[in-house]
């Protein structure tokens, strides 16, 4: 997703719970406590903490009635190295400003998950010698924040590397195996025939390992998609694959199957909306999938112009909504009926204008740190560019610092 895609399983017998009877329980480094159903930990919407302008989770949690939330992404450091970052740049080991959002979402009866790997960046099973290394990499992070639910996101460019794809999934195996109870999701990139050929080998080397995950979600977007019926589609031709990779009954592969979809407009320019967000609903729910989620709550809420220029933005969805409509479709996964009015908005204060770097300039190169204004933001180079323009996509060279 832009950052998002990844998916996985096992074969031998399989133990089928109903989708949200069974409780887990963990603490973070501060000692609290939280216990969410597995239904909630599988209708968790991804959520960036650190990056495209973060939304309040608490007051998401108000106005919508959402418990859980998939923090993304954890990464390997980007100067290389196996250990846990958030992003590639800030180090899990001293983080406070991502615990303090678990504080805030545990204190009001939430809870997280995490999200590893993603669209882009350098991943931990790229960098770790194997999976034991990479599960201990990952070990930190369930330790520091509590986790009981983690979310292996497998794709572009990784999932075509088949070391770093057994390095993932045999750490994925023994997180289960050492953290009785965890929710381990594995997602990855959705096509109409349900999954590419990449996707299909991550099934097959995790059917190798043993590992059985508690779903394998596609991605159904940035693959020639058009609203609902594409996606719904894709979702009965990934049952398929399941079944003949697993030898899986049509009820097991849809007990073990997810969805997780992109609100508004995809980075390619495909568009879904709260209709067709209610329509892969209604085939989730009616198919007894495990998984219902959405690329991404920083993207939410309505730009300005609604369709944003044509481009498909990391803090807005590009159609016409309210602030967290498709939050509300993850709640009504987990079985609970979100609220119809939304409280009063806390007034949020004027900020303090930003001066403007020096204009952006396609004839000049930059380099990672270069910084620049264009279209009255101010931007930061990721990495080497040049005639790239800002803004143009999500998941280019350079960073939105905000309006100047």
């Amino acid at each position: 997703m832009r950052p998002l895609r990844a998916c996985l399983g096992a074969a031998a017998a399989v133990t089928l719970a109903a989708a949200g009877t069974t409780a887990l329980v963990a603490s973070n480094a501060s000692g609290a406590t939280s216990s969410l159903s597995n239904r909630w930990y599988a209708a968790a919407p991804y959520l960036m903490p650190l990056d495209n302008n973060p939304p309040d989770a608490a007051a998401i949690m108000d106005a919508t009635g959402l418990k859980a939330f998939q923090l993304a992404f954890v990464l390997a450091p980007n100067g290389g190295g196996c250990s846990p970052t958030w992003g590639g740049t800030a180090a899990v080991s001293s983080d406070t400003a991502v615990q303090s959002v678990i504080n805030t979402i545990r204190a009001k009866g939430g809870d997280v998950s995490v999200s590893i790997g993603g669209y882009g960046g350098t991943k931990l099973g790229q960098t770790c010698a194997d999976a034991a290394s990479t599960a201990a990499a990952y070990q930190q992070v369930i330790t520091k924040y509590g986790l009981h639910a983690i979310d292996f996101d497998l794709e572009e460019p990784e999932y075509e590397n088949t070391a770093a794809i057994k390095n993932e999934i045999g750490a994925a195996k023994i997180l289960q195996q050492n953290n009785p109870g965890l929710y381990v999701s594995v997602t990855t990139a959705g096509t109409a025939d349900g999954t590419g050929w990449f996707g299909k080998q991550m099934l097959l080397e995790a059917k190798s390992q043993g590992f059985t995950p508690n779903n394998f979600s596609i991605m159904p977007f940035d693959g020639g998609f058009s609203g609902a019926a594409s996606q719904t589609s894709a979702l009965t031709n990934f049952n398929s694959i399941l079944q003949s990779t697993f030898g899986w009954d049509q009820a097991t592969a849809y007990a073990h199957e997810g969805f997780s979809g992109m609100n508004g407009r995809s980075d390619t320019g495909e568009y879904f909306t709260q209709a067709d967000f209610q329509t892969v609903l209604d085939y989730a729910t009616s198919h007894n999938m495990d998984r219902f989620t959405f690329w991404s709550l920083n993207r939410d809420r309505q730009c300005s112009p609604v369709d944003n220029n044509g481009t498909t933005s990391g803090t807005c969805s590009s159609v016409a909504q309210g602030a967290w409509d498709f939050a509300k479709y993850s709640v009504q996964f987990a079985g609970v009926t979100p609220p119809t009015t939304t409280p009063t908005p806390t007034p949020t204060p004027t900020p303090t204008p930003t001066s403007c770097k020096t204009a952006w300039s396609a004839t000049a190169v930059y380099t990672a740190g270069n910084e620049v204004s264009y279209n009255s933001h101010n931007w930061k180079a990721k990495w080497w560019t040049q005639n790239e323009v800002p803004g143009a996509s999500e998941w280019g060279p350079w960073q939105d610092e905000g309006a100047c």
